[in-house]
């Protein structure tokens, strides 16, 4: 049995090494290479990666550590093999939820991460990646409309990730000393049904309770209804009851809906006063998908310089117009792995005043091996400890690249495109759109059998009781369709396309399924578009 010396210096080669060594170099460059050989290999007209294999979970349990150890080139083939079956967010064939591409840059910025592993806990340990924290939550403050003197922010791990510091403040506002103490009594959360279902999550692990969360019922618009949310709000107050957050969703996961941020804020404020409140409900913007289109701030629409369509451009400037105020929310909820192009996950939490962040803060005593030097301690009020720098370096990479204009370009090619798929399906009578009055790249749609009114089922479908039989019929006739559409694009032969088993309730509480086609890829083009519904009209004549 070879001695522990031996197997070191094998293992050492498969190290990048600490100190310059061309050849060593060399030796990992090839390897690298040769992965991403083998990683174009499985790219096709397919939108996956290589082709769907089974999913033995019961063989994968067997997983045992092996005695003897692989070389570092058949580990390398072995990884690649994990990408069968994976979507590929950048073929124009894939349409089926908020998932773009990355960019190289994104990616060569994920490369440097994973090689000096820097951790944002303090920057001792992360140096210059805790300049990047800075410049990002700078470059985006200016965009949203802060003032980055007063302003903070820090990437976290996902959206929820956004959402759970965000209501750990608010709590803090609302049940001041509960950090330390404990949550002793309610504290209401006041949100859209068509939030993000993390409401739920980020309530029931802060120990609130997913019964505080008030989902208030949504306009024609999918955006919160301000007059059931002054309501509610006003039951709870009257009741002798706390607001700990009233969260508003700018840019809704399934069909864009962006809640009016400055009427909530009004709304929190006329509160506050009203109720002589000793404490101010916080809001925050949950703006993980809606905050990149804030680059069309100061878009000059009448000269239209990127020279986008006319129903592009009504389409861009309604999205900016709902997006005013949302300098006032107290916090920002951001994803650059939506609508930033980068690879999961690189989620930014911004906060207006900075010194929200220190309620969240703990003693230099409590942790007497850090923070001796330098002067960005983030560990001090943050949930991680260990804080990747992969999604703040990915940011601050595109943010680099595609400057105000690339990204509007960018957004601009996604919009323009899902209003071209619009008019295409609005030329057929037996589809209709659900979200007409939702601007971004998403669009849902709904298909019926011949001889249905679509001009006016979606209406009787939302409100009449009595249509509840033929809502489900419909409701599994779209599910049929779905089913058929995504075995065509696994053959080659069409567009993958989500579904939403519930993009809105009934009033009488029944969901209404819908299509779900999400353009994020910058390689879409009109041919596509033109083959998915020509691939519907197939579907329907079978159907």
């Amino acid at each position: 049995m070879p001695t522990y010396q031996s197997i070191l210096n094998e293992l050492r080669r498969s190290f990048p090494q600490p100190t310059s060594d061309r050849i060593h170099d060399s030796y990992v460059t090839h390897t690298v290479m040769r992965v991403l050989d083998q990683v174009d290999a499985l790219k096709s007209e397919l939108p996956i990666w290589g082709s769907k294999l089974p999913l033995d979970y019961e063989l994968a349990r067997q997983s045992r550590l092996h005695w003897e150890g692989k070389s570092l080139e058949e580990v390398s083939s072995e990884l690649v093999s994990y990408l069968n079956g994976l979507n590929i967010w950048g073929h124009p064939k894939t349409q089926i939820n908020i998932c773009p591409p990355p960019t190289v840059a994104s990616l060569v910025a994920q490369v440097i991460s994973g090689l000096a592993s820097p951790n944002l806990v303090w920057d001792e340990v992360s140096q210059r990646f805790a300049l990047a924290e800075v410049e990002v939550a700078s470059i985006v403050s200016e965009l949203m409309g802060y003032d980055s003197q007063t302003s903070a922010g820090i990437f976290t791990f996902g959206g929820t990730g956004c959402t759970l510091y965000a209501h750990r403040i608010a709590l803090e506002k609302a049940l001041p000393g509960s950090l330390k103490e404990g949550v002793r009594q309610d504290a209401a959360i006041l949100v859209s049904a068509n939030g993000h279902y993390c409401k739920l999550t980020v309530a029931g692990w802060l120990g609130l309770g997913q019964k505080n969360v008030h989902a208030i019922p949504t306009d024609a618009r999918n955006q919160i209804r301000l007059d059931l949310l002054e309501e509610r709000a006003r039951e709870i107050l009257a009741g002798g009851g706390k607001i700990a957050c009233f969260m508003a969703t700018v840019g809704t996961t399934d069909c864009f809906a962006l809640d009016d941020v400055e009427a909530i804020v009004r709304l929190r404020d006329r509160l506050v006063q009203e109720f002589s409140l000793d404490y101010s409900p916080h809001v925050h913007a949950d703006a993980v998908i809606g905050w990149a289109w804030s680059v069309f701030r100061d878009y000059q629409w009448e000269a239209n310089p990127l020279g986008f369509r006319p129903r592009t451009v009504r389409a861009l400037a309604a999205t900016v117009e709902r997006l005013a105020g949302l300098e006032l929310a107290d916090s920002i909820g951001i994803d650059f792995h939506k609508t930033g192009f980068t690879p999961y996950v690189s989620s930014l939490l911004l906060v207006k005043e900075s010194q929200d962040l220190r309620r969240l803060g703990r003693g230099y005593e409590e942790m007497p091996y850090l923070f001796q030097t330098g002067e960005y301690h983030p560990g001090l009020f943050t949930l991680e400890t260990s804080r990747s720098g992969s999604g703040i370096l990915s940011a601050l990479a595109n943010l680099r690249l595609f400057g105000r204009t690339g990204l509007q370009s960018l957004l601009g090619h996604l919009v323009e495109k899902a209003q071209v798929l619009r008019e295409l399906l609005e030329a057929r009578p037996y589809l209709t759109i659900v979200n007409r009055d939702n601007f971004g790249p998403v669009t849902l749609f709904r298909a019926y059998p011949n001889g249905i009114d679509t001009f006016r089922v979606h209406e009787r479908e939302l409100t009449d009781p009595a249509f509840a039989e033929q809502l489900v019929a419909h409701n599994e006739y779209n599910r049929r369709l779905s089913r058929f559409l995504h075995t065509e694009a696994m053959s080659g032969r069409g567009v993958l396309l989500g579904q939403s088993d519930c993009f809105r309730l009934t009033p009488f509480g029944l969901p209404i399924v819908a299509l779900k086609s999400y353009i994020t890829s910058p390689f879409v083009e009109d041919l596509h578009l033109e083959q998915l519904v020509e691939k519907i009209a197939q579907a329907q004549r079978l159907m």
